[in-house]
């Protein structure tokens, strides 16, 4: 097996610890093929190489039902880290917190969101004024607002389509921030940065676990967090669009 070796000689503590546990606990859920980690530490993560070929609709619709089961194989409560890691885990180089909570929209607001506003107005990437939409927008949700009945699922975490490796077998994973939360992330960070045969992964997805009424206009709300992210450290644009969809957010109630 070819390997592919990872290593920052500053990397922050856990990093790969934390990624190693997240491949680790998603490919438990016999879903979604992930990559396979061969060795760790605190420097380095060593990996299977995955040979990567342009992808087909066939494959976009294997995928689409195995992330389904991987979310299926659900997680013990939303913003749980992956068994074998305690603490924070990361998105990129950032850290973000995974501390366990009863509902999805006080984990969501608090965890995923809010963190990512002092850094971006810090970088100039958010106005005052953006982050106080942005606020209300996690108000709401931390209220309960779109709190619903699906039990917390099993996420990948930062799924965009760049962690989405097409091998000449399908679909690989690569660089979660596994944690507990809502299927629906997943699935709103994969539309985000656009996706091959992304209708084909979502009607495949729909058919192995049907998605609640009102998925597609939630959108907005789900790609709060990775647009948090991004505009702490990747520009205005993604300040402005994280504005939008708060704003968008707060239009649903």
């Amino acid at each position: 097996m070819e390997r592919l070796v990872k290593s920052r000689d500053d990397a922050p503590d856990g990093l790969f610890a934390a990624e190693a546990a997240g491949l680790r606990w998603l490919a438990a859920a016999g879903g979604a093929r992930t990559v396979e980690v061969l060795d760790s530490g605190p420097t380095r993560i060593v990996l299977e190489r995955v040979q990567t070929v342009r992808p087909t609709a066939a494959e976009a619709e294997e995928f689409g039902a195995a992330l389904a089961a991987t979310h299926d194989a659900g997680a013990p409560a939303f913003g749980s880290p992956p068994p074998g890691w305690m603490g924070d885990i990361f998105i990129g180089r950032r850290t973000q917190p995974a501390r366990p909570e009863a509902t999805w929209g006080t984990f969501y607001a608090a965890q995923r969101v809010e963190p990512f506003l002092a850094p971006a107005i810090a970088a100039g990437n958010l106005s005052a004024s953006g982050a106080e939409v942005v606020r209300q927008a996690c108000a709401l949700i931390a209220a309960g607002a779109f709190d619903d009945d699906d039990a917390p699922a099993r996420l990948h975490g930062d799924l965009w389509a760049g962690n989405v490796l097409w091998s000449p077998d399908g679909a690989v994973l690569i660089d979660p921030a596994a944690h507990g939360g809502h299927r629906e992330t997943d699935l709103a960070m994969l539309a985000l940065f656009g996706c091959p045969f992304l209708d084909r992964v979502l009607a495949a997805y729909d058919r192995r676990h049907p998605l609640s009424a009102g998925w597609r206009e939630r959108v907005p709300l789900h790609q709060l967090h990775p647009l948090a992210v991004h505009a702490a450290g990747h520009g205005p644009a993604y300040g402005d669009e994280l504005v939008d969809a708060a704003e968008r957010t707060l239009a649903l109630r």
